[in-house]
């Protein structure tokens, strides 16, 4: 499939382009701080500079949706779509049109609170709004994902261990945050996992029929195989952690 390999390619020069702006940036005025990232934090599996370097690059588009008066909501609904529209494309095979519409996604997932910060029209509707969306849309990675690799039992295991420590990492800061208790930082957050699923699906479409050329017995879907393991297992360990730290918390 040529034209997805275009795609994958393209998305990847995209960001690239965008990391050599910022590097720019970096030598000429210094970093580009975001209190965003600062509140989050960076993490062993992803250092802060590349988020920040994100939200820098995002920046224009932020006060530009503010400008024409975009809601929200509406870019929350919008990376709904496009994070469907990435699962739907996992299931058929197309990792390079997945890679994309799945970052457009995770984009989105950030500029609606970006310009709800702008305009101050951030509500306590929105965020469960996009909390739900969250979980929505990366179970639609996942699920598409799984109905690539369904005819084989050992690449599903590993898909749906990622599938448990997507949720179970997410379900831990909700009810850390239920309990009253300051939700303990890990490995595997939302972001972290999206960024190592969406590299996986694009390492696929660029180099996995490669690689299963070369080596037979490696599965075409290698890359976001590999992906889905370091999602699964780190996530899992880092979900039993902050469930055994918020117990420690509660006594």
């Amino acid at each position: 499939m040529v034209a997805d390999l275009y795609i994958a390619w393209g998305t990847l020069a995209v960001w690239l382009a965008l990391l050599g702006l910022y590097g720019i940036r970096v030598a000429t005025r210094g970093h580009a701080r975001s209190e965003r990232v600062s509140s989050v934090g960076g993490t062993a599996l992803m250092g802060r500079e590349i988020m920040d370097a994100t939200y820098w690059a995002i920046a224009p588009v932020v006060r530009g949706l503010a400008a024409i008066g975009a809601t929200p909501n509406s870019l929350t609904w919008s990376a709904l779509v496009t994070g469907a529209g990435a699962g739907i494309a996992l299931g058929f095979g197309w990792f390079g049109l997945a890679t994309l519409l799945a970052t457009v996604s995770t984009i989105g997932d950030i500029l609606d609170g970006q310009v709800a910060r702008l305009t101050k029209t951030g509500s306590n509707r929105g965020e469960l709004l996009d909390a739900a969306v969250d979980r929505y849309t990366e179970f639609f990675f996942l699920a598409g994902v799984v109905f690539a690799v369904r005819e084989s039992g050992w690449q599903l295991a590993i898909v749906m261990s990622a599938v448990l420590a997507s949720f179970m990492v997410s379900y831990a800061s909700a009810k850390a945050e239920a309990l009253q208790v300051t939700p303990p930082r890990g490995l595997m957050r939302r972001h972290e996992r999206s960024t190592y699923l969406i590299v996986g699906a694009g390492a696929t479409a660029m180099a996995g029929g490669a690689l299963h050329a070369q080596w037979p017995d490696l599965p075409v879907v290698a890359p976001e195989l590999l992906a889905a393991l370091a999602v699964g297992v780190i996530g899992n360990y880092a979900a039993v952690s902050r469930l055994v730290r918020i117990g420690r918390a509660l006594r």
